[in-house]
């Protein structure tokens, strides 16, 4: 579309679907629903085009960690649990959204996860309804079975021949902790340990840009704007009827015949319903925002999973001997370039495992990390994953898989370009702090197992001024941090009173509104949220053409 000043008249178009995102969730859905060539589709993305090399070379998120040209940096508001630290939170603003800019690690969650959405009233989202959209969306390189895909837009891959000796290390390390070999996480189990799959093909990036939209782009009836930042969502009535969108300095509007989708996240769905008038009331009104709807559940129930770090020094080489020095570097770089393999080609989260972190639980409630590098003294700005520690050093991680706390988000202004002020309200529950303790004590139990032991050198972070259980709260308090898995703020739940959606993700009260996208969870799974958040869009895509509007 060609570029108009700001002082021109509007630019009008109609589109049968208007999706607002083109993030996991975005490009899915502009896939299926442009699929049968008869709805005309726009998808609009507020950042650019996804051919950048770090974007594509697996390793390069570290480089794209704090790059504002694709991600929106958010930061949190001071937490009160976490010494008053304020949250740094990437988001990817970008074709692909954040699958274009994360750690790549494919996890779907529990069972039990999706069987306790749709007890909580969300008929259609148990674990035996979910599956086949899983499945669907995949392309497992291990094969077809009962449980993974093959065939799907969204290829995943085994890390084995890249992984890094030390991997087979901490897989000992847990077997001599009693923690069983898991092959696939994604498989009859979660529990046990063992290396994670990603989203990649190819030593390349599997974004869900390169997935699925990509190969859509051809279709004469799907458009794709870029660079095209919604300001609202347009009304008539109790109908929404189009969005209002700036373009490279223009105004333009664009009118949807069946139906808006937001596809924005779960910070941007929720900011741009409030925006449009959809939201608390009281927030609204104190902004100036005539109130299309009293929604009080939009950008509450925020959930998010907060990670604990452990960092030890090493007696053996780990990949930080690989990737720090400039002879290791020009190695791997020249690995990587003449076969797409090698540490570029993988994600630095190698090794994990899903636990019960202590008796009587049944079910895993601790989600693991094990990283063959360190990186302590991280300049601003960066996140040096390719000049890591220039002493041997890795990472053991824990992620409690289901906080129970809640936080919420809200607009600050009427103005779409003022980030939202984000509450994360961490640990705000006695439940959450216990549990991320109870990781900081297995961690410890990991290390001291013979066959860590014998190749850890110190612990540097907690280390010893964290023994006691006073001392390793002050120490979660002090170091604990998001791992970026935001979900829930546009929530789905029968009731309007406590949710946003219903259970075919139709915004309560408006007609021809859908939210579709990770805001929509009812409850944070047991892992990583991108998997889960394509299956929600490839389902949502059914439920919206199976809908006269």
């Amino acid at each position: 579309m060609p570029t108009i000043a700001a002082t021109q008249s509007p630019v009008m178009s109609e589109f049968d679907y208007i999706i607002v995102g083109a993030g996991s969730a975005g490009c899915v859905l502009a896939n299926r629903l442009s699929a049968n060539g008869r709805f005309r589709v726009l998808l609009l993305e507020a950042g650019g085009s996804d051919r950048r090399l770090w974007l594509r070379v697996p390793i390069g998120y570290g480089k794209s960690f704090y790059d504002p040209r694709v991600n929106w940096m958010y930061r949190t508001e001071p937490e009160p649990a976490l010494d008053g630290r304020q949250g740094y939170w990437p988001r990817g603003k970008v074709l692909g959204g954040s699958s274009a800019i994360n750690a790549m690690v494919h996890i779907r969650g529990q069972p039990a996860d999706f069987d306790e959405w749709a007890a909580a009233g969300n008929p259609g989202w148990g674990w035996s309804d979910v599956l086949p959209y899983f499945k669907r969306a995949e392309d497992n390189g291990r094969g077809a079975d009962a449980w993974r895909g093959v065939g799907g837009p969204l290829h995943v891959s085994d890390i084995d021949a890249d992984r890094h000796p030390l991997c087979d290390v901490y897989l000992r390390a847990c077997a001599e902790a009693g923690v069983a070999h898991n092959p696939d996480f994604n498989g009859a189990d979660q529990e046990g340990a063992g290396l994670y799959q990603i989203t990649t093909r190819d030593g390349l990036r599997m974004s869900a840009a390169r997935a699925y939209l990509r190969p859509a782009m051809r279709r004469a009836n799907l458009r794709v704007e870029t660079d095209a930042l919604v300001r609202r969502v347009l009304f008539e009535g109790a109908r929404a009827t189009g969005v209002a969108y700036a373009s490279r300095g223009g105004s333009k509007t664009a009118t949807a015949g069946r139906a808006v989708i937001l596809s924005a996240g779960a910070i941007g769905s929720p900011q741009l319903l409030q925006l449009s008038g959809v939201g608390p009331a009281p927030l609204l009104g104190s902004l100036g925002i005539a109130v299309v709807r009293d929604a009080p559940a939009v950008g509450r129930n925020l959930q998010d999973h907060l990670c604990i770090d452990h960092l030890y020094r090493a007696r053996v080489p780990t990949l930080n001997q690989v990737l720090r020095p400039w002879p290791g570097r020009l190695r791997v770089a020249l690995a990587y370039l003449a076969a797409r393999r090698g540490p570029l080609a993988i994600s630095v989260n190698q090794g994990g495992g899903f636990v019960r972190s202590r008796p009587g639980l049944d079910r895993p409630n601790m989600q693991l990390y094990f990283s063959p590098l360190s990186y302590t003294r991280t300049p601003p700005g960066k996140r040096p994953l390719m000049s890591p520690d220039p002493f041997p050093g890795f990472l053991l991680s824990a992620q409690p898989c289901r906080p129970t706390s809640r936080g919420h988000l809200e607009i600050r202004s009427a103005d779409p370009d003022a980030p939202p002020a984000i509450h994360p309200n961490s640990l705000a529950t006695a439940h959450d702090l216990d549990e991320l303790v109870e990781g900081s004590r297995f961690l410890r139990r990991l290390a001291a197992t013979p066959a860590l032991a014998a190749v850890i050198e110190s612990e540097m972070q907690p280390g010893a001024a964290a023994e006691s259980e006073d001392e390793l709260r002050r120490d979660i308090r002090r170091r604990a941090s998001s791992v970026f898995h935001p979900v829930a703020t546009c929530r789905m739940a029968p009731d309007a009173r406590d949710g946003v959606v219903d259970h075919r993700l139709r915004v309560h009260g408006i007609a021809g509104l859908r939210v579709v996208d990770a805001s929509v969870f009812p409850s944070v799974t047991s892992g990583n949220t991108n998997a889960p958040t394509i299956m929600v869009a490839e389902k949502g895509a059914d439920l919206i053409l199976q809908d006269p509007t």
